[in-house]
């Protein structure tokens, strides 16, 4: 059978499935209720930043295989369906807000025939599923739901989506485990991991791998704290742990921390869900991990005004940096950004330099001042800040950067800089967890 796919929710997540999944020979719609959003990727424009995905878009609308809409009737001839909305923090708590998802769900339902499969992969707490499948039961008897949570990083998401290193489906019986065996396939063939779960521990994957991951950045962070007040090496020490295969050297870079939509709105998700099932003590470590994550963000500005003063107002910071990783132009809880903030807020005068976030981040923060250039960025500053570790800031050359400076002074927030290199044209360098 060629099954036709339908997307729900033409987010980050969505465009990049539909554009994938067509990208695999399948006929593909995406479905969203923003009619300036659908417009804008009918013509092959994409309202975020994603490397390689603008380019797959245009070529799979060019095929005919790929197409978008705000009419629901457009899914009368799918088969699955993959609901892709988001699941922001709720403003008034930790847990997660599933009105779109709620949305999402209300709205394909009359449009389902007999047969179609619902797939979730939003992030969602560990329940949601089994509650949409009872739905599903008195609403849609002759359909059938599963969810399949993604694993996207930004800045890879093509990758994590065509080559994943693995594939997770929670299901309930074996008629649509085959059907997703099939919808899959072809990213099967590749020798990918296929997990099959049941409804809560498939809901419950994403927002674990996400918690370790969250673990693992904050326990680094620590670790520079005490070698920072010991006089250790933080990167040495990770390097040293690192070789142990019990942990492994991934995520073992202190920094300024997390940041993003995803990591810190799921953990704190995953905490008050835990709480309403009574189970609130098994991962009360993690709001200590997301204490930690936050105080990475004081050690930089409490370290600039350790470099120049406690009162900030003379001076003059450039910052490399405002999207919360690189590759992205996601402005959402950036570290960097909101060092940013705070530092503008305590007097200093800010310019901020980001290759790609630079708009998205005046639309958050407008008070801050933008270069066009890490030139323009840096002229007469009195210290420079790297809070993103975008290759174009690793390739700097420091001689020439010193000449623009008033004072050739750097705080590397990411531990990503060659700092022999830097001391080496002049400037004081500093680094969370190693010694000036």
């Amino acid at each position: 059978m060629e099954y036709r796919l339908s997307v729900i929710g033409t987010g980050y997540l969505g465009v990049t499935h539909a554009a994938c999944m067509s990208s695999l020979g399948y006929t593909v719609v995406g479905i969203d209720n923003d009619a300036q959003k659908i417009e804008c990727l009918i013509r092959g424009e994409l309202p975020f930043y994603e490397p390689g995905l603008e380019e797959l878009l245009q070529t799979q609308l060019a095929s005919g295989r790929l197409t978008f809409s705000t009419n629901y009737s457009d899914l009368d001839d799918c088969d699955v369906h993959f609901i892709c909305v988001g699941t922001p923090q709720q403003q008034d708590s930790f847990a997660a807000d599933l009105k779109y998802v709620e949305s999402a769900f209300s709205a394909l339902v009359p449009h389902l025939k007999k047969g179609s499969l619902v797939v979730g992969k939003s992030t969602v707490p560990v329940g949601t599923a089994q509650k949409l499948q009872e739905d599903l039961s008195r609403l849609a008897p002759q359909s059938d739901l599963a969810w399949n949570p993604e694993f996207l990083r930004e800045g890879f998401a093509i990758e994590d989506t065509l080559k994943p290193n693995r594939l997770v489906v929670g299901v309930t019986n074996d008629k649509t485990e085959e059907i997703l065996k099939a919808v899959f396939a072809p990213i099967i063939s590749l020798g990918t991991p296929w997990v099959r779960a049941d409804l809560p521990t498939s809901e419950l994957v994403k927002v674990a791998a996400n918690s370790f991951l969250a673990t693992k950045i904050s326990f680094i962070n620590a670790m520079a704290e005490i070698c920072e007040a010991a006089g250790g090496d933080v990167t040495v020490l990770a390097t040293a742990i690192g070789y142990d295969p019990r942990i492994g050297n991934k995520f073992l870079q202190a920094g300024i921390g997390f940041g993003g939509g995803c990591l810190p709105k799921d953990i704190r998700a995953f905490m008050a869900r835990a709480e309403e099932l009574g189970a609130k003590q098994a991962v009360e470590f993690l709001r200590e991990i997301d204490s930690i994550n936050l105080r990475a963000r004081q050690r930089v500005i409490d370290v600039v005004r350790g470099e120049l003063s406690e009162d900030l107002s003379d001076y003059r910071i450039a910052v490399l940096g405002a999207a919360f990783k690189p590759e992205s132009d996601d402005v959402r809880d950036s570290p960097a950004l909101d060092i940013s903030a705070q530092l503008l807020a305590a007097g200093a005068t800010i310019t901020v330099h980001d290759p790609k976030a630079a708009a998205n981040a005046k639309k958050r923060f407008p008070a801050l001042t933008f270069a066009e250039s890490i030139d323009e960025c840096v002229a007469g500053a009195d210290l420079v800040l790297h809070l993103t570790e975008w290759k174009m800031y690793r390739e700097i050359d420091p001689s020439h950067l010193a000449s623009l400076v008033k004072t050739p002074r750097i705080i590397d927030g990411r531990n990503a800089l060659d700092r022999d290199k830097w001391v080496a044209a002049g400037w004081t360098f500093h680094a969370l967890g190693r010694k000036s």
